[in-house]
């Protein structure tokens, strides 16, 4: 049987990206991650927005619902500044939220700067989709991303998306023994 190929969308908030004034350097690392990291079949789908809690809403909606992604990441405003809406957008259209997500990256990021305080990053689900936010800088996204992708795999099982496999020599992904399939099986048990 076929594995089911996933769809992951990136989306990156930014202002000054979205109108081509700085070049959007967090949407392609975090794609670049994804590459080093998964080995399943996947398909990315990106989207370069401004720091806009509408719009933010409206392209969250569209890749989980219309786009059908099953992983979609964010990065940009995150921190406290007025124009950082990101989690308030995820929060608007998540049904569940995931604040452990949030959590974990603060306290790895903690580790590196003492501002990692001021980030408000968090994760949610809607329908079949996980939705993270992540900081901006590339840097602190591997960090972010090196912290909680091993429970992502699991969690989109979980709400029914494809079966995600890791490069375990990069990310081992943990999940149950009850869960856990052949590679060629196409699904979670």
């Amino acid at each position: 049987m076929k594995q089911q190929q996933a769809r992951i969308g990136i989306v990156t908030v930014s202002d000054r990206a979205s109108r081509g004034d700085y070049e959007d350097r967090g949407g392609p690392a975090v794609a670049a991650y994804l590459k080093e990291v998964l080995t399943s079949d996947h398909m990315v789908v990106t989207r370069v927005v401004p720091d806009e809690q509408p719009v933010i809403e409206d392209v969250l909606r569209e890749l989980c619902d219309a786009q059908q992604c099953c992983l979609v990441i964010t990065t940009g405003g995150t921190g406290p500044a007025p124009r950082d809406m990101t989690p308030e957008a995820t929060e608007a259209v998540c049904e569940r939220m995931m604040p452990g997500f949030g959590e974990l990256m603060r306290a790895v990021s903690l580790q590196k700067v003492p501002t990692a305080i001021l980030s408000r990053q968090t994760a949610g689900v809607r329908g079949g989709a996980l939705i993270i936010n992540l900081p901006g800088q590339p840097k602190a996204i591997a960090e972010c991303l090196d912290a909680v992708f091993p429970a992502v795999p699991y969690c989109v099982d979980l709400i029914g998306g494809p079966y995600l496999v890791t490069n375990e020599a990069r990310v081992r992904a943990f999940r149950p023994p009850s869960a856990i399939v052949s590679k060629g099986s196409g699904g979670a048990s």
